[in-house]
């Protein structure tokens, strides 16, 4: 590179999803060999960046604003666009493709038609039938339209999500199983295992492939209570590394990695750990308080490392998939199955549902549904230096 050359201007439109962020992308407009494509995305966002703060680019130096996502015209008959997800380390140099983002998803449908991939008529809402190409699941996304445009703003309020907006309804279509070597919901087999973990001890859990891989365990298998906020957690370097040795034997127990240095080196977006405790009083990081009442479950879950500052899009159809089971942790938990909860996370609360099945003694999950929304930040180009294709 040499100091005469300039930038290169990436179209791009920057989005909210639900309680995260990212950089929505055509393919096109990117270049085509996923290394360099990789190392582009990397360079939006701002890294690697041994300072983890991303200010030379677009991320936000959190594992819920680092994230890139691309969305194309879908080869499939059943579906109008396929969505890829990128969750971009901020520290080093890599991106994940190995799970989705429930969140963004929501924004999905709103860029579709932005960018003329769906064309919808007239006032209502627009079915967008969206492939999610990481996992091979289908989403369908219900987006409110005005004169065939995105109506983005409206009074639905988001817990996690400062300012209301219109609502986006989501529904995950069978969205268990997919990611490991048989396909099952519980990859394992099991509603709940006994897992020993080095330097840890026995922890149950539950080893669930819904939405996204997701381990879920008791609050108590970390010492915690469930009412726990992102500054309670996230600087106690035992506990994230407790949760760490958790998720990565997890994800050899599921078959997701061949041992649990390559999960904590290679895997880290997925499976997600989440813990779970029964409804008590908090005081979320909005100042709203959350009673006993107002909720059936506490959960919380991590996300890169860190715990998410409200619940992942994914996690809430992994609790919405295992809540719906009998015998899992979180169904143990609420005294029994449940078809549809409101649960706690550090933001607020929210609300999920799910329809569950077993047949031949094998459980899966038709449908998960939630409401999120969305709004577009910034519609124009990301510059970033040069590159050789």
């Amino acid at each position: 590179m040499t100091a005469t050359e300039t930038q290169r201007a990436i179209p791009a439109l920057y989005m909210r999803g639900g309680t995260s962020k990212g950089v929505f992308f055509l393919p096109g407009d990117l270049p085509p060999d996923p290394a360099v494509r990789d190392r582009v995305l990397q360079r939006v966002v701002g890294s690697p960046d041994p300072y983890e703060k991303q200010i030379d680019g677009l991320g936000g130096a959190t594992s819920s604003t680092s994230k890139v996502v691309i969305v194309g015209p879908s080869g499939r008959q059943d579906c109008d666009v396929d969505y890829w997800f990128g969750q971009v380390a901020i520290g080093q140099p890599m991106i994940d493709w190995s799970g989705n983002c429930g969140n963004l998803s929501a924004a999905v449908g709103p860029f579709a038609i932005h960018r003329g991939l769906v064309r919808p008529a007239g006032d209502g809402m627009a079915e967008v039938r969206i492939w999610q190409a990481n996992l091979g699941k289908k989403i369908v996304a219900h987006v409110p339209v005005r004169g065939g445009q995105v109506q983005e703003l409206g009074d639905f309020e988001l817990d996690g999500v400062t300012f209301p907006a219109a609502e986006v309804r989501l529904e995950f279509l069978d969205p268990g199983g997919g990611d490991g070597p048989d396909g099952a919901m519980f990859p394992t087999g099991n509603t709940a295992d006994d897992l020993t973990i080095p330097g840890v001890g026995e922890i149950r859990a539950t080893l669930v492939d819904a939405g996204n891989p997701t381990v879920f365990v008791p609050a108590s298998a970390l010492g915690l209570a469930g009412t726990e906020l992102q500054s309670d957690v996230n600087g106690n370097a035992g506990v994230l590394a407790r949760a760490e040795a958790i998720r990565a034997h997890a994800a050899v127990a599921m078959g997701l990695a061949p041992d649990a240095a390559h999960a904590t080196t290679h895997r880290q977006h997925t499976p997600k750990l989440a813990f779970a405790a029964p409804p008590a009083a908090y005081t979320a990081s909005s100042g709203r308080a959350v009673g006993t009442d107002d909720i059936d479950l506490n959960v919380r879950i991590f996300s890169m490392g860190k715990l998410h500052h409200a619940m992942t899009g994914t996690g809430a159809v992994a609790i919405a998939a295992a809540a719906a089971v009998p015998g899992t942790v979180l169904a143990d938990l609420l005294g029994g199955a449940r078809d549809g909860l409101r649960f706690g996370h550090p933001s607020g609360t929210l609300k999920v549902g799910a329809q569950a099945r077993c047949q031949d003694g094998r459980w899966s999950v038709a449908l998960v549904a939630m409401s999120r929304s969305a709004r577009r930040l910034m519609d124009g180009v990301v510059l970033v230096p040069p590159w050789r294709d």
